[in-house]
């Protein structure tokens, strides 16, 4: 290790305040506007984007920053949901794209929570899924040419875990994801009738799961592109919604995960993105001789919680593209061939960083999980952060990461660790874990150390977990179940009991845990305590810090402060931060104090 470095010049901060557009999308019929997601103020905020000029106007400014937005079809509003003190539930506003007060859309509904908010390609109308106790609603409103909006009406319900809705062109029909069919995590496709909620049409597949990517443009007819994994991988469709007729995407190339994203404006074109082992490709289709081409993107990651790349004139694909080196910003390439053309929005110049390359490591029952590695300069064996990702349902790619860097510039070996459960490895991949959540990654944590230990990367006394969210379950799940393996843990915003969790949460969490699960805590309760840290308290060895937000609706506080106590009781080393936001944060002042605890605390730890 080199001597711990936090002082206010320290390079490590720089790349955490290096300003970045975390993500850039348009509007799907407008291209001329755009929104934004930007740090310039030091914290995540939402800004109007005139692509032509480049110039940002900043919308929000919410005490804690706003991640997520929408630009709606004719880049005249831009929505977001407006929650409390960042616990994701509140009401859906929206805000001129000059800029303005927003406005709330659904004054006359109780508090909900959301994922997606989506609009018709004429403006005329509205939707969007809102969950709380009774379940899954699907809303949808209409909008005068004016603007004004009408009353909210639910069109459909359920107590599934559901998402969506993609809207045709004249807003009468409104495609909906639901688990309702399946009772797990795998989803259903369903065409509904907004006027009567009626089900137009539907695709099921037994033992396996369709997703929506959006919706044809209207000249093009009634195709929704669609991906669907009863293969063993997700694999693209277009599914006409009305004759129910399923068009396969096919090429030879295609070897992991496929995800649909935009049509060009004319609907002669889609663009696909590939995940194979955490690693992105782009291919566009041609829907007018069904020709797919690999587009020759740069070695990284595309795009920000889904999407990624849209087709702009002037003949190209503008992406959401970073690296383990580069910031995130937008990049312009050819939309024939994929070679780069320009930089859209540049991102700041930071310290030099260390690449990530990927690695095979076999884990038990023969399972081939996948790694991201890099070390410092130097010779090995070094102090290992071993990081698994959030979710469970996400993966780590090639991307930038403040965090690990900042470990590499203090003479640590970084490695993420996309363990079983991990999306783009195919679906026996991540339904491996379903029902038996923390057993299979904990073996894949175990092996990837053993991995590192070998080949001379890490000290075996000296092996740290880290991660967040579902990683940071994984953090408190592993120093339980294997607690001679670790040195200690950090964990940002973690799960701890997924009964008292399941009591608190927001409705949404509450049915994503009821799909993994296979039910709630009343009809799989062996599988939630089986599946709980708090249980295995009595064996933790190693100490252990956490971050935990105070209004995190997705893993709320009452399920740690237990945790807390029950640790205390038994004599064990824990120290709880807690900090005043919901399931993260979004201010760069606090990220940067959030890493200079965990690397104070590994000091203390490692000596």
């Amino acid at each position: 290790m080199k001597p711990l470095d936090l002082s206010e010049n320290a390079p490590w901060k720089e790349r955490y305040t290096v300003p970045q557009a975390v993500w850039a999308t348009v509007a799907a019929g407008n291209p001329a506007r755009g929104l934004v997601c930007h740090n310039r103020t030091g914290k995540l905020q939402l800004y109007s984007w005139e692509t032509a000029s480049g110039a940002l106007t900043q919308l929000t400014d919410r005490p804690k920053g706003q991640q997520v937005g929408v630009i709606d079809a004719t880049g005249e509003f831009i929505y977001y949901l407006q929650d409390q003190a960042g616990n994701e539930q509140g009401h859906f506003v929206r805000v001129p794209f000059a800029g303005g007060e927003p406005q709330d859309i659904t004054p006359s509904l109780a508090l909900y929570s959301s994922w997606q908010i989506s609009t018709s390609a004429a403006g005329s109308h509205l939707g969007f899924v809102a969950s709380g106790r009774e379940g899954f609603k699907l809303m949808v409103l209409e909008q005068a040419a004016d603007g004004a909006l009408g009353e909210p009406r639910c069109i459909w319900t359920s107590k599934a875990l559901s998402t969506g809705p993609w809207l045709n062109h004249d807003g009468s029909v409104a495609l909906v994801m639901t688990t309702e069919r399946s009772g797990r995590n795998a989803y259903a496709l369903l065409a509904l009738d907004t006027r009567s909620g009626a089900i137009l049409n539907e695709w099921e597949e037994a033992a396996a799961s369709v997703s929506c990517g959006g919706l044809a443009p209207a000249a093009v007819g009634p195709l929704a592109a669609v991906t669907c994994n009863v293969s063993g991988h997700h694999r693209p469709f277009l599914w006409n919604w009305q004759t129910g007729t399923r068009t396969p995407i096919e090429s030879e190339e295609f070897a992991g995960e496929l995800q649909c994203l935009r049509f060009n404006q004319a609907g002669d074109a889609l663009l696909l993105r590939e995940a194979y082992r955490a690693q992105h490709r782009l291919y566009r289709y041609d829907l007018s001789d069904g020709r797919v081409r690999r587009l020759a993107i740069p070695e990284g990651s595309l795009g920000f919680m889904g999407g990624g790349a849209f087709f702009m004139p002037e003949g190209e694909i503008w992406l959401n593209w970073q690296s383990a080196t580069t910031p995130a910003g937008v990049i312009a390439i050819d939309d024939q061939t994929g070679a780069f053309k320009r930089t859209v929005l540049a991102p700041g110049e930071v310290p030099a960083s260390q690449a990530w390359r990927s690695v095979d490591i076999e884990s038990t029952g023969g399972a081939l999980i996948q790694a991201w590695v890099a070390t410092p300069a130097g010779t090995g064996p070094w102090p290992l952060i071993l990081h698994t990702h959030g979710g469970p349902t996400s993966v780590m790619t090639n991307a930038f990461h403040a965090e690990a860097q900042a470990w590499l510039d203090h003479g640590f070996a970084f490695m993420s660790v996309n363990y079983r459960g991990s999306i783009t490895f195919g679906k026996a991949y991540e339904e491996a874990i379903w029902g038996n959540l923390g057993d299979w990654e904990i073996d894949d944590m175990a092996a990837a150390r053993a991995w590192a230990v070998a080949n001379g990367i890490a000290q075996p006394d000296a092996v740290l977990l880290i991660g967040g969210s579902y990683g940071g379950y994984l953090t408190l799940q592993a120093l339980g179940r294997r607690p001679e393996l670790w040195a200690g843990g950090m964990a940002d915003v973690a799960i701890a009991d997924w009964r008292l969790m399941y009591e608190d949460q927001a409705e949404t969490l509450r049915g994503y845990q009821r799909a993994l699960f296979g039910g709630g805590p009343e009809t799989a309760g062996a599988a939630y305590d089986k599946s709980s840290p708090i249980t295995y308290a009595a064996q933790y060895a190693a100490p252990l810090l956490v971050l935990q937000g105070r209004n995190d609706s997705r893993c709320p506080a009452r399920q740690m402060e237990q945790f807390e106590a029950k640790l205390k009781d038994l004599g064990k080393t824990i120290e709880l931060q807690w900090f005043d936001a919901g399931h993260g944060s979004y201010e760069v002042a606090e990220r940067i104090d959030f890493q200079a605890r965990r690397m104070a605390f590994a000091y203390r730890i490692l000596g």
